[in-house]
């Protein structure tokens, strides 16, 4: 007979438990999972490398800004203002300056009114600037003369000095624009006087003031449906040559609020009744 040997102790029990399920050794015994996790802290690993290098890179003095170059030459804006701003807000390198930090400072100069910021590979900035271009004094009403600002031809109110000679305008706060628009269209009205508007006051309750070059001073009120400014004001230059021969020049303040004429105020503040003065439309 065939001579059966029984199997070691356990072999069976151990070979079952393979075939009844699958073994669980522990990730160590897994070599995909554990490429998979070696790579995974490789590529971090890489990255915060790479990422401390770029940093201390661009932290170091390695991309210094060495010039500013200004694009168009300014003619108010002063060469040691531009320095001032240069030296004291430029930071960083070329890559780390914050460009638009630096447009915001330079439009803090009282003549520019926008500025443009660009880098210029490799250690430079490229500056340009637009500059107010001043056409009247400005002062607000109730200031007292104390706070005397200038208007640009865009009819916005900045702050700068200037000695040029300019109309001076005194309003509301906003109002400078249309004060700036309608001194366009009445020095245009008042030209056959042969006189520049030089002062224009506008008061709280509309109104205006109009001070010439000759002396002269014109007063009106808003705008009326049935009496509009501007047919006011040509009927009292229709009216102009007449009235100067006649009074010889004497004339110092013309008062248009009335609908059908005007009243005039002599030099030696003789005022004249407002019907001897009326014109007929």
């Amino acid at each position: 007979m065939a001579d059966r040997r029984e199997p070691p102790s356990g072999f069976g029990k151990r070979a079952a438990s393979t075939r009844g399920g699958k073994r669980d050794d522990g990730l160590w015994h897994r070599p995909r999972a554990l490429n998979l996790f070696s790579g995974a802290l490789l590529f971090f690993a890489a990255f915060g490398l790479g990422w401390a290098l770029v940093s201390w890179a661009l932290s170091k003095p390695l991309f210094p800004l060495r010039e500013l170059v200004l694009k168009t030459q300014p003619s108010r804006v002063t060469q040691s203002q531009l320095e001032n701003v240069a030296r004291t807000k430029i930071k960083g390198n070329f890559f780390t300056a914050e460009l638009e930090d630096v447009r915001m400072a330079f439009e803090k100069l009282p003549w520019v009114r926008h500025a443009g910021v660009r880098r210029l590979w490799p250690d430079g900035l490229e500056l340009s600037l637009e500059e107010h271009e001043a056409v009247a004094y400005w002062k607000n009403v109730g200031d007292g003369g104390e706070d005397v600002r200038l208007i640009n031809r865009q009819g916005e109110v900045f702050g700068a000095t200037s000695d040029i000679a300019m109309p001076e305008f005194s309003g509301p706060p906003g109002s400078a624009a249309v004060m700036l628009e309608y001194y366009e269209t009445y020095s245009k009205t008042l030209q056959p006087l042969q006189a520049n508007i030089v002062r224009m006051d506008l008061s709280v309750r509309g109104v205006w003031r109009l001070w010439m070059d000759n002396g002269l001073s014109i007063v009106f009120d808003r705008e009326q449906e049935r009496s509009p400014i501007e047919a006011r004001l040509e009927n009292f230059v229709a009216a102009w040559p007449h009235l100067h021969d006649r009074l010889g020049g004497k004339i110092a303040r013309a008062d248009l609020r009335y609908p059908n004429g005007f009243a005039l105020a002599l030099v030696n503040h003789e005022t004249m009744p407002q019907e001897s003065a009326q014109m007929d439309r």
